[in-house]
Order: C-alpha cells, then sequence, then structure tokens
C-alpha cells in the first residue's frame, strides 16, 4: 500500500521509510529515494519520468530511464512531495492511479510496480483547501496515513535516544563517556525544535567536546 508520513523536520521520517521497505516483501529490490524539493522544476519531470532520444535540447540520444523505471518491482521515497509541483501532481497520479509512465517527449506507455511511500512536514489538508495541493492527489497517497509527533510531545522517548546516541558516538570514536542525571533532565526538558536531529548532533556534540568521562551540565549549550 501506499503509504504517507508526516511530520516536523527532524521526526525521523525518513530511517521510518527504510525501517518499512527492510520489513517489506519488496526489501530485496531497488529502494530509491528523491527529495522533490532539492530539484529544479525543469529537471524533476525527467528524473521522475525519464525521457526518450531527443526530447529537448541536451538529452542523451539513447535516452533516460526515470526513478520510475529504476525502481520497478520495489520502492520510491518521495521526500517533501508537499513540494511536487501543480503541473507534474497530475502525471504522479497517473502513477498511482494506474502504475504507468510517460517518458518525457513520448506517447508510449511504461507499465510498472513501484511501491510510493510519500513524506512531508507541510500540512496536505489546509494545502488542498488553499489549492496548492490536488485534493485527488492527497487520497490517493493517503492509503496508509502515519503521523509522527515532534519529540516535545513523546519526551518520554528523549531518554532512550540519549542513551542510544550516545552509545552510538563512543562506538565511533572510542570513547567511554556517559551522562549525569542531570543532563538528562535538562534533556528531557527542552523543547527540540529540531526533534530528533537536533537531539542526536547535540549528543555528539557533547560526546566529542568533554574533557572526562562524565558529561555534566557545564558541557551542555548554553540554550539547553
Amino acid at each position: 500500500s501506499t503509504v504517507l508520513i508526516q511530520g516536523e523536520s527532524g521526526v525521523g521520517k525518513e530511517v521510518l521509510a527504510d525501517l518499512i521497505h527492510e520489513n517489506s516483501n519488496r526489501c530485496t529490490q531497488p529502494f530509491i529515494k528523491i527529495s522533490c524539493a532539492a530539484i529544479p522544476e525543469n529537471l524533476l519531470e525527467s528524473e521522475l519520468f525519464g525521457y526518450k532520444s531527443g526530447a529537448f535540447t541536451g538529452a542523451s540520444k539513447e535516452g533516460k530511464r526515470g526513478i520510475f523505471e529504476a525502481a520497478h518491482g520495489g520502492t520510491v521515497f518521495l521526500d517533501e512531495i508537499g513540494e511536487l509541483p501543480l503541473s507534474l501532481q497530475v502525471k504522479f497520479l497517473r502513477v498511482l492511479q494506474e502504475q504507468q509512465i510517460f517518458r518525457v517527449g513520448d506517447i508510449t506507455p511504461i507499465n510498472i510496480d513501484v511501491r510510493i511511500i510519500a513524506a512531508t512536514n507541510r500540512n496536505l489538508e489546509e494545502m488542498v483547501k488553499s489549492r496548492h495541493f490536488r485534493s485527488d492527489l492527497f487520497f490517493r497517497l493517503n492509503v496508509v496515513p502515519i503521523d509522527i509527533p515532534p519529540l516535545r510531545e513523546r519526551r518520554e522517548a528523549i531518554i532512550h535516544f540519549i542513551y542510544h546516541f550516545v552509545e552510538k558516538c563512543n562506538r565511533k570514536y572510542g570513547f567511554h563517556r556517559q551522562v549525569s542525571q542531570e543532563v538528562c533532565d535538562l534533556l528531557i526538558e527542552y523543547d527540540w525544535p529540531g526533534n530528533v536531529r537536533e537531539l542526536e548532533n547535540v549528543v555528539e556534540r557533547i560526546v566529542v567536546t568533554t574533557t572526562g568521562d562524565v558529561i555534566t551540565a557545564e558541557n551542555l549549550p548554553p540554550r539547553i
């Protein structure tokens, strides 16, 4: 089924997409990730759908297959799906409805078999109301919706993340650092606007900049 993962920046949407793919029956097939915001609009269509020979100036003489073709039998992870231009939303809707694409400049349909996992930190329902996102595409994407709450709404998870990231950094750098209870309490109280990504970066910072084996409150950034 198509999965739509929603949540603030840094909550771990891509991590969850990895877990879904790794535990699916497509786990041995291609898993291709693309950010809809990272590629200019004029190039995004050819990246997703490919193009036929001579489709535009500078196009390869052999043509090129796009991401959907390359992921045949596997999964495509479309991050920041809310940034997908309206002009491409219609074409993407066909992928979801028909499992079929057209290369740029071609009139011959190509059948594909891909599972879509999409993610966004934007409110797609509000974008539908403001007509910045197609309602039919939203409903096609919203088959299995997963909302990841921000870290400030699941503070009970913070302590587990702290120990996990400290252990990860200790292994990476050959340290034996530990965090004091005061540090844990302060990290749990902080609101984490950058969510898990920010927490991981802060933990790495205090692990590598602390001179002793016990990390104390003095080692924390002033804002925390």
